[in-house]
C-alpha cells in the first residue's frame, strides 16, 4: 500500500491543473477552491469529523470510475463517455509530481479495478473483465480477457467486481431496466417472471468464477451466486467470508403507485449476500414489500437485506478500514454515496456486530458536498482506497477529481 509521507509537493500547483489529453470538457476548469493545507495537499471546503480534513490531490481525469494501487502506483479507470472504445486506465503516484500517464486506451467503458494477489490487476469493462500485469514492459500486451460475454445494452451496464477470498472473482451484472420494463418501457406482467432472469447470464445477480490456474478465459466459467440484486457496483468479501452488496434502488416508483413517494421509497439496500439465493428485484423491495407491478409478490420466500440505506443515496462502493489514522473508524465499513439527491454525495462509516453483518446508523466522514458556486461542485464519490498511513483517498466520476480524506 502506498506511503504518501514523503510527497513531492513542488510545482503541484500548476501540474495538478494542467491538461490531461482527452480529459472531459466537465472538468475543463478547476472545481474546487482551495485554501491552506491538509496534510500535505490544499485543503478543500467539505465537512468532515473533528481533526480530519479533506485535501485536493489532483484533477483532469475525464471520467474516473475505478481506483487500485500496485508497487505505489495508482491506477485509475476513465470511462471515457457512455460509448465504447474511449475508455482508458491512467497511473499516477503521490510522491511525484501530479502527471497522469496513459497505461491502457480505447477501453469499453471501463469502470472497476482491483488488484489480485497474482500480481495483476483486474479490470471491468462494460462487456468483459480482463487482467493485465502492471509491472510488464507493455502493460497493453499482457492483457488477457477473463470473464467476455457480459451484457452492454440497457441502463446498468457496468458490471461490478471484488476479489474472493480464495482468489475467485465475484461479478455483478446490473439489469438493464428500471423494474423490468422492457425496451418500449411497457410494464411487466404481473403473473409472470421478469426476461431478464432468463437471460445468460442473467441480469440483476452476481456471477462467481472460482480461481483458476490459468485464469478462464471463456463466458461459461462463470456460475450464477445470486439473484434479485438491482445493481450491486459496491462489493466486497469480508475476511471472514460474508460478502457484501450495496445495491441500488430502483426509481419513479409513485409513477407506478401515486400512493408511493418517490423521494422517501424504495431504499438502497445492503446485502450478506449467501450463495443460491434471491433478493428480490423486482417483484419486491425494501424490507420485502411487493412492488406495485408485482402485487401478488410472496415476497417471503426471497432473503431479506442486512440494512437498509437512505432511499437513492446511490452507493458505488466500499471497504472495510484497518488503519489508525482516522479516529473511531477502525473495523467499520465505508461507504461513498454517489446520489444528487439529499442522502448522496457523501462518505458514510457504518458499525459492524460480531457477524460481521453492518448494523446501526451511519455516521458521516465527509458531507456538505452540495454545489456552491466558486467554492465546490456537488460531491460525486464512486471509487476509494486506504493508504498504508489510513489515510482514504476518494475519486469522483463527474468531476475528475482525486480527493485525500486525512488527519489534521
Amino acid at each position: 500500500m502506498i506511503n504518501p509521507g514523503k510527497m513531492i509537493l513542488a510545482g503541484w500547483a500548476c501540474l495538478a491543473l494542467a491538461a490531461l489529453g482527452g480529459a472531459s470538457p466537465a472538468t475543463a476548469a478547476p472545481p474546487y477552491q482551495v485554501s491552506g493545507q491538509c496534510a500535505g495537499f490544499p485543503r478543500v471546503r467539505l465537512t468532515t469529523r473533528p481533526g480530519t480534513c479533506v485535501g485536493l490531490v489532483g484533477s483532469r481525469l475525464g471520467f474516473p470510475r475505478g481506483l487500485a494501487e500496485h508497487h505505489g502506483d495508482l491506477y485509475i479507470t476513465d470511462l471515457g463517455s457512455r460509448l465504447p472504445g474511449r475508455g482508458r486506465v491512467l497511473r499516477v503516484r503521490l510522491d511525484r509530481p501530479w502527471n497522469p500517464n496513459v497505461v491502457l486506451s480505447r477501453l469499453d467503458r471501463p469502470g472497476a479495478i482491483v488488484t489480485a494477489a497474482d500480481g495483476y490487476l483486474y479490470v471491468a469493462e462494460s462487456s468483459r473483465i480482463f487482467r493485465f500485469n502492471p509491472d510488464a514492459p507493455d502493460p497493453a500486451a499482457s492483457v488477457e480477457p477473463v470473464l467476455t460475454g457480459l451484457p452492454t445494452n440497457g441502463l446498468h451496464n457496468l458490471p461490478g467486481l471484488a476479489i474472493a477470498r480464495d482468489g475467485g472473482l465475484f461479478v455483478s451484472v446490473g439489469a438493464a431496466s428500471d423494474n423490468c420494463e422492457d425496451e418500449q418501457g411497457r410494464r411487466p406482467r404481473p403473473d409472470r417472471l421478469c426476461p431478464e432472469e432468463l437471460a445468460r447470464p442473467p441480469r440483476g445477480g452476481i456471477l462467481r468464477l472460482p480461481p483458476a490456474r490459468p485464469r478462464p478465459l471463456a463466458s461459461n466459467m462463470a456460475q450464477v451466486y445470486a439473484l434479485g440484486i438491482r445493481n450491486a457496483l459496491a462489493l466486497l468479501q469480508l475476511p471472514n467470508g460474508v460478502l457484501l452488496a450495496a445495491s441500488n434502488g430502483r426509481d419513479d416508483i409513485s409513477a407506478v403507485d401515486p400512493r408511493l413517494s418517490d423521494e422517501r421509497l424504495p431504499h438502497d439496500v445492503l446485502l450478506a449476500v449467501a450463495p443460491n439465493r434471491h433478493y428480490g428485484w423486482p417483484y419486491c423491495f425494501d424490507l420485502r414489500r411487493p412492488s406495485p407491478e408485482f402485487p401478488n409478490a410472496k415476497c417471503a420466500k426471497f432473503a431479506a437485506p442486512a440494512l437498509l440505506l437512505p432511499p437513492h443515496a446511490a452507493p458505488l462502493s466500499m471497504f472495510l478500514y484497518r488503519g489508525k489514522l482516522l479516529p473511531g473508524l477502525r473495523g467499520k465499513l465505508v461507504i461513498a454515496y454517489h446520489g444528487y439527491r439529499a442522502a448522496g454525495h457523501r462518505i458514510v462509516a457504518l458499525g459492524m456486530n460480531a457477524k460481521g453483518i453492518p448494523t446501526g446508523s451511519s455516521v458521516d466522514l465527509v458531507s456538505g458536498w452540495q454545489a456552491v458556486a466558486h467554492v465546490r461542485p456537488q460531491g460525486a464519490p464512486v471509487a476509494m482506497l486506504e493508504l498504508a498511513d489510513g489515510s482514504i483517498l476518494m475519486l469522483e466520476d463527474h468531476n475528475g477529481t482525486l480527493l485525500r480524506l486525512a488527519a489534521r
